[in-house]
């Protein structure tokens, strides 16, 4: 089957091992892998691909991934989130900033990097429950972060 692509804002923070994902994931449900994907799976492309507006949370910690969707999350309270973070990495002073009650990020600087902690709750029904996780994600430079603060806040217009 051919890779689908998938677009829509997403906030990656973290490295490749260990990382949190903030997205609201589009497919296009004309592409030749959805359509094949659709056939197999026996429904339609577009219910296939989705509606593309609901909000999701990713993360990994050692191959270790799981993810839950963010029903009612919108555009304007995930740039909202992004705005605290960049108002508090400009503040250069130990922080913790949260999206809802699902991510809370404990930072401090490092230098000119940035050690973040994200706390990641499920909401109750998940799978995994209210239950929260703990991720490390490591010394990440200030200018990667704001950086990527700054793409993802211009993608959600």
């Amino acid at each position: 089957m051919s890779p689908i692509a998938v677009d829509g804002p997403e906030l990656n923070l973290g490295t490749a091992e260990t990382y949190v994902v903030l997205a609201r994931p589009k497919i296009d449900p004309t592409q030749p892998g959805v359509i094949a994907a659709a056939r197999d799976a026996g429904v339609s492309p577009e219910e296939f691909a989705g509606p593309g507006d609901v909000w999701t949370l990713m993360y990994d910690a050692d191959g270790d991934g799981d993810g839950f969707e963010l029903p009612g999350a919108r555009d304007t309270e995930a740039d909202a989130f992004a705005e605290q973070l960049q108002q508090a990495l400009a503040a250069a002073e130990p922080f913790t900033v949260e999206a809802g009650n699902f991510l809370r990020l404990d930072a401090r600087p490092a230098g000119a990097d940035w050690t973040v902690t994200a706390h990641v709750t499920a909401p109750e029904g998940e799978e995994d429950g209210p239950a929260a996780r703990t991720l490390e994600l490591g010394a990440l430079p200030a200018s990667d972060l704001l950086a990527e603060l700054d793409r993802f806040r211009r993608s959600l217009v």
